[in-house]
């Protein structure tokens, strides 16, 4: 169902209580390496201040486990937001307490505030009612603009929103979800999508339900060698998920039997000895690994059909390296979806890629404006394609 935004309601003299997605990676010296959710929540932001609200942001860092962490500080994160945007921006090295409630108080129109970490409180990460009650006091109206933190009930995300009359989604999870939504109700045929990845745990209900919407569905990356052992393949030292074996084998037996629903894995791969730069490997054909050898990214054959059949594409959803791709000898085929998919983009496809190591390989080639989607989302995105309620969308006021 559609949800109320930001622009459906009234934000003169209000403050907003907006959870943001500010989950950067840090270098070691503790900077910035990427500010993109920095600088995707800028327009909720800008909007809501423009409006004449002052805004309080919470966000999490890192996994600090409950307990302050100096590493773990959204310090720099703040002063990164304050060179982006236009308003003046604000930053209290607490959630809760007295040196927030002073600072709240003292916000003016068109100011921006934003909390320190939410989850140095293991009451974030536990939902717990008695924490999000007291978030809930920072704020008039509650707006969620994480759709990257939508698939968790968290005191930020779902908890403290049940506290408001007013809750809305901020403009980058109204578009996550126009997006994604779009590529479920009413895609453009061919329809189709490139799974990837280490852990098929992760991708089979996914499959499951993308078999069901899709032409075709090219699955990569270490997620391939379950399926391989279900159709009785030599797999080496691959990597599987013998639990799962007998359920890819179920999911290909459904895609033979319907014709124009068909799986499609790689017909060969490149082998290595162990997952480093300087291992031995080469090229075998899929059925052809033998003990002391993994599959580490698919092959030249399976480049060449995998971009033919993206050629063909008027919609492709990509979630997950075709390889090890942090390593250079092993990210060929990553490299080459990637182009493949910025090439079709410009051809009229719409093109729509989620998971942060498909988004990081994109970045790397510089390939990210190149694409019609960049989906913020991670293990969001692949719960709402999976069909999946998610807890920080369900709690929002419908339209």
């Amino acid at each position: 169902m559609l949800k109320k935004t930001l622009s459906d309601v009234e934000l003169g003299g209000k403050r907003v209580l907006m959870r943001v997605d500010f989950n950067v990676p840090l270098s070691k010296d503790g900077d910035i390496v990427d500010d993109t959710r920095i600088k995707a929540a800028l327009p909720s932001i800008e909007y809501a201040a423009g409006a004449g609200a002052s805004i309080v942001l919470m966000s999490h860092l890192g996994r600090p486990k409950g307990k302050k962490d100096p590493e773990k500080s959204l310090k720099v994160v703040a002063y990164r937001l304050g060179e982006l945007i236009s308003c003046p921006v604000k930053f209290v090295a607490d959630c809760i307490g007295p040196a927030v409630e002073e600072k709240t108080r003292g916000l003016k129109p068109g100011e921006v505030l934003l909390l320190e970490n939410a989850r140095y409180y293991s009451g974030e990460t536990e939902n717990d009612p008695e924490f999000a009650g007291r978030l809930a006091q920072w704020g008039d109206i509650y707006v969620n603009d994480a759709f990257g933190t939508a698939h968790r009930a968290h005191a930020s995300t779902e908890g403290v929103a049940r506290l408001f009359d007013t809750r809305v989604a901020g403009f980058l999870m109204e578009k996550e979800l126009a997006v994604l939504g779009g590529l479920l109700t009413e895609p453009k045929r061919p329809f189709i999508a490139v799974l990837g990845g280490a852990k098929v745990s992760t991708k089979i209900g996914l499959i499951a339900n993308l078999l069901e919407r899709v032409d075709r569905i090219l699955i990569g990356g270490g997620m391939a060698f379950s399926f391989f052992k279900a159709m009785g393949l030599e797999v080496g030292d691959s990597l599987v998920d013998d639990e799962l074996v007998p359920l890819c084998g179920e999911l290909m037996n459904k895609a033979g039997r319907e014709k124009e629903k068909q799986i499609y894995l790689p017909v060969d791969c490149i082998v290595a000895k162990e997952a480093r730069e300087d291992a031995e490997f080469k090229t075998v054909s899929t059925g052809d690994i033998h003990g002391g050898w993994m599959g580490v990214d698919i092959g030249e054959k399976t480049i060449d059909l995998f971009h033919e059949e993206l050629k063909g594409a008027r919609t492709v959803f990509w979630n997950g390296p075709m390889g090890i791709f942090e390593i250079p000898s092993f990210a060929g085929g990553t490299r080459r979806i990637a182009r493949t998919i910025a090439e079709i983009t410009a051809s009229g496809a719409n093109t729509v890629v989620g998971g942060g190591d498909s988004v990081a390989a994109l970045n790397e080639m510089g390939l990210a404006g190149k694409v019609t989607h960049l989906s913020t989302g991670g293990g969001a995105s692949l719960e709402f394609m999976e069909g999946k309620e998610l807890p920080g969308v369900a709690v929002l006021e419908n339209k």
